[in-house]
């Protein structure tokens, strides 16, 4: 066999059976051999990342690019730019806000069209479960989608409307037959009318306001629902973004049973809580909302135990004038969170706070999202026959985020002034250098996904 084209090492390599000093050898854009650290073939060029650490490239499964049809809020040349920055080497655009949505292979093909060429990192696409597309659930499939998502209540853009429980015990069966995952936006219409009733003269700009109109009973129905029916089609469920404690024994169980059932968080949930939000500042709201310090803490025990398989980025930004940060309405305001660059960084703060490790990190960021993306057998692990997608990882390292110096198409995030801990210093993508210390190549060199 031909050697390797290159050697990437570290005292610090975060490997599946645990962190150790190791050489990953690498031949044509995959790992050949992960070796000891002294394991170097004579004339191999070397990249030694000595003391940092040398972590799988990061796998988000949650981002929203929105190109073609609105790329103005974000495009795949802009988040791709900032993924590599961030250490994700692969991404799943999510099928909304897009146009058009991501509802048919059709559409689909019109976003392959639309990254082709422009991405720095590579790229996956969801398709959409909306009202009477289930006929082309099949096709999506056919036509290289990774899987599938839902809303459960309205997405904000007309062109992906949510389902209701009929729609989806439509969907399941052909997804079930399929082996194809949905995901999805799980809260439910009703608990959120009622709370928006009771709130009629609130203050808009009150964050309490804006917590206050998504309550965690939204969160519970859904993930109720969503266990039922994931019960009697035997299909596969994902639950995106959880921020509700009160979901998190519904998860537990519906795990115990053996359903297939998974679930993430993200970030924002796991680093931010109510009280940190200031009244007027629309840069923080989302769906469902950050909540109070309770939440937070049940969602890292349940990253610990097991019952939360993943963390996700929900990248989702807009153009700022969408934001009303002037006004500060958080009931008109788009939602959404800006932080596909930092995402990496943002757990890690929290991650050793909480007493994780970067084994930790590497399971709920780069292994587990692969294997809901079916992407296990090319990504997400430095384990030999993988892509060579490695981060050089600076741990220790500090740095406070400016928005201003993101990737992202636009500069508002609620990271903006956090001092955050773990420095990205290079990305390899198949083992070429996609990041080095703010430089990128020339070209893009991001290849798309088919399933």
């Amino acid at each position: 066999m031909a050697g390797p084209d290159l050697v990437v090492r570290s005292r610090r390599a975060v490997l599946p059976a645990g962190v150790r000093a190791a050489a990953v050898h690498v031949a044509g854009g995959r790992i050949a051999a992960v070796a000891g650290y002294d394991e170097v073939p004579e004339g191999v060029p070397v990249f030694d990342a000595g003391e940092a650490a040398l972590l799988p490239g990061v796998v988000d499964t949650h981002v929203h690019v929105n190109e073609p049809g609105r790329t103005e809020w974000e495009g795949f040349r802009t988040a791709t730019r900032a993924a590599a920055a961030g250490g994700v080497t692969a991404l799943v655009d999510m099928p909304l806000n897009s146009v058009p949505a991501t509802t048919t292979a059709a559409a689909l093909d019109a976003k392959r069209e639309a990254a082709a060429g422009q991405c720095w990192v590579d790229v996956g696409f969801w398709g959409g479960v909306v009202p009477g597309n289930d006929g082309e659930l099949a096709a999506l499939w056919d036509a290289g989608a990774l899987g599938f998502k839902a809303f459960l209540v309205p997405s904000g853009v007309e062109e992906f409307p949510a389902v209701g429980e009929e729609d989806l015990r439509r969907a399941l069966p052909v997804l079930a037959a399929l082996g194809a995952p949905l995901l999805v936006h799980a809260e439910l219409p009703g608990p959120i009318e009622a709370a928006a009733a009771s709130l009629a003269g609130a203050d808009p700009r009150a964050y309490r306001t804006w917590l206050g109109s998504r309550p965690p009973a939204a969160e519970v129905a859904a993930v109720e629902l969503l266990i039922r029916l994931a019960r009697e089609h035997g299909a596969r469920v994902h639950v995106v973004h959880v921020a509700a404690a009160e979901v998190l024994p519904l998860l537990a169980r519906a795990r115990a049973e053996g359903l297939a059932l998974t679930a993430e968080t993200c970030p924002h949930y796991l680093t931010f809580t109510a009280a940190d939000v200031p009244d007027g500042a629309t840069e923080y709201k989302c769906a469902p909302p950050i909540r109070e310090p309770a939440h937070r803490e049940a969602l890292w025990a349940a990253l610990a135990d097991g019952t939360l398989a993943l963390v996700a980025s929900d990248h989702s930004p807009s153009p700022p004038a969408m934001k009303l940060r002037e006004r500060g309405d958080f009931r008109e305001a788009w939602g959404g969170i800006a932080s596909l660059q930092v995402s990496l960084s943002a757990v890690w703060t929290e991650a050793r706070r909480h007493g994780h490790g970067l084994a930790d990190l590497a399971e709920w960021m780069s292994r587990a999202p692969a294997v809901l993306a079916g992407l296990a057998e090319r990504k997400g692990a430095i384990r030999a026959g993988l892509d060579a997608d490695l981060v050089v990882f600076d741990p220790e390292a500090e740095f406070t985020v400016d928005g201003g110096r993101l990737e992202h198409r636009h500069p508002l995030t609620p990271y903006q002034g956090r001092r955050l801990a773990g420095v990205v210093r290079q990305t390899f993508l198949r083992g070429e250098l996609v990041y080095d210390g703010g430089r990128f190549p020339p070209q893009a060199t991001g290849e798309l996904f088919r399933r």
